[in-house]
C-alpha cells in the first residue's frame, strides 16, 4: 500500500449521498488542463528515471509551472525528500505517490466542512445566511445561481438577494440565474443601498420561512476601505433581523488567475472573515494547482469548485475526490507505458 492510499485510508472523510450525485466524470473533465500541466509532465519525466538532485529540480520546475507557488511546492519537495530518505525510495516513479501524499496532507490541513456535501442547513436557525464576495468578473454571480440550484436540489428553499446595486449587468444577470435555479430574487433599483436590498432580502426570507438567503455583494476592490465600509453596513443591518447573520461569508475566486487568486484572498481577509473559498473556472485552466497554494497559505476551506458552465457545474470540494480525479490520468498512463513493448 502507498503513501496516499494509507494517507486516504486514516482519512474519514462525511461523503454524503447527496455528493455522490455529482459527477466525477466531470471533476475529471474540469482538471484535464491542469492535469495535463502537472501529472502527465510528471510521468513523462519520471519514468525509467532514478531519484536524484537533477531529477527533483526538474519536478519543482513542473510544481511551479502548475502554479503551486514557491512556498507549498518547497514545502512538498521537503516531504518527498524526507520520505525518499526515510523509505529508501530509489525508483522515480514513487515520486508520484509522494506528490499524491503530501498534496493530501495539504488539503486535510484545511478541509472543506462535511456540511457543503449534503447542503445541509441548521434547520434551527434558519435562514442560514451567506454573504458572497469578491472581485468583478471571477464568476461570483453564476456561482450564487449555481449554489442556489444545489441547495434547492437538497430540497432546501432559497431567496438571492440583489446587492451588488452598482453594476447595471449584474441585477439582471442574478435575475436570470435565480429563474434558472427556480429561486426567488429581491432586488431593487440601480443604485440603491446595498444594506437596504440585503435587509429587505433578509425580512422576506424570514417573512417566508426560507432555509438559504444569498447575498450578493459589489465586487469593487480598488476601494478598500469603501468595500469595508460596504461590507459592515450590510452585516450590521443583517444582524437587526438575525444576530447571527452573516452565518457564512464566501470568496469566488478565478482559477485561471493563478497565484493572483492568493493576493485577492489576503485582500479581502483584511475587510471580512472569510468562512469559506470557491474557486470557480477551474475547467478553463492549467493553473488549478494554486488550490494546493490556497490551501497551504491561507488555511481558509475550500468549500466548492467550479468545473464548468452547467448550474450543475459547481461540486462540493471533496478532498480524495480531487486528488484521484487529478492524479489518475497519470494512473492510467503508467500502466499503459507498462504494456509498451520495451525497445532492444
Amino acid at each position: 500500500m502507498g503513501l496516499f492510499d494509507k494517507i486516504k485510508k486514516s482519512f474519514s472523510s462525511a461523503v454524503t449521498a447527496v455528493a455522490d450525485t455529482f459527477s466525477i466524470d466531470r471533476l475529471k473533465e474540469g482538471l484535464e488542463k491542469t492535469r495535463s500541466s502537472l501529472v502527465n509532465r510528471l510521468s513523462a519525466l519520471l519514468t525509467g528515471r532514478k531519484i536524484d538532485a537533477a531529477l527533483l529540480d526538474e519536478v519543482e520546475e513542473i510544481l511551479l509551472a502548475a502554479d503551486i507557488g514557491v512556498q507549498t511546492t518547497g514545502r512538498i519537495l521537503d516531504g518527498v525528500k524526507e520520505a525518499v530518505k526515510r523509505e529508501g525510495y530509489d525508483n522515480a516513479e514513487d515520486i508520484i505517490d509522494l506528490i499524491k501524499a503530501e498534496i493530501s496532507t495539504i488539503l486535510i490541513e484545511s478541509p472543506s466542512q462535511s456540511a457543503d456535501k449534503a447542503f445541509t442547513v441548521d434547520a434551527e436557525h434558519t435562514p442560514h445566511v451567506i454573504m458572497m464576495v469578491g472581485v468583478n468578473g471571477v464568476g461570483k454571480t453564476t456561482t450564487i445561481g449555481k449554489l442556489a440550484h444545489n441547495y434547492k436540489r437538497a430540497g432546501k428553499s432559497v431567496i438571492i438577494g440583489a446587492a451588488d446595486t452598482f453594476r447595471a449587468a449584474a441585477n439582471e444577470q442574478l435575475e436570470v440565474w435565480a429563474q434558472r435555479a427556480g429561486v426567488d430574487i429581491v432586488q431593487q433599483r440601480q443604485g440603491a443601498d446595498p444594506a437596504a436590498v440585503a435587509y429587505d432580502t433578509l425580512q422576506a426570507a424570514i417573512a417566508r420561512k426560507t432555509d438559504v438567503c444569498i447575498i450578493d455583494t459589489a465586487g469593487r476592490l480598488h476601494n478598500k476601505q469603501g468595500l469595508m465600509q460596504e461590507l459592515e453596513k450590510i452585516s450590521r443591518v443583517m444582524k437587526k433581523l438575525k444576530p447571527d447573520a452573516p452565518n457564512d461569508v464566501f470568496l469566488a475566486l478565478d482559477a485561471t488567475t493563478g497565484q493572483n487568486a492568493i493576493l485577492q484572498a489576503k485582500e479581502f481577509s483584511k475587510v471580512s472573515e472569510i468562512t469559506g473559498l470557491v474557486l470557480t473556472k477551474l475547467d478553463g485552466t492549467a493553473k488549478g494547482g494554486v488550490i494546493i497554494a490556497i490551501a497551504n497559505e491561507l488555511k481558509i476551506p475550500v468549500r466548492y469548485i467550479g468545473v464548468g458552465e452547467k448550474i450543475d457545474d459547481l461540486q462540493p470540494f471533496e478532498i480524495m475526490r480531487f486528488v484521484e480525479a487529478l492524479f489518475e490520468q497519470n494512473e492510467q498512463h503508467a500502466e499503459s507505458s507498462t504494456n509498451q513493448p520495451q525497445a532492444e
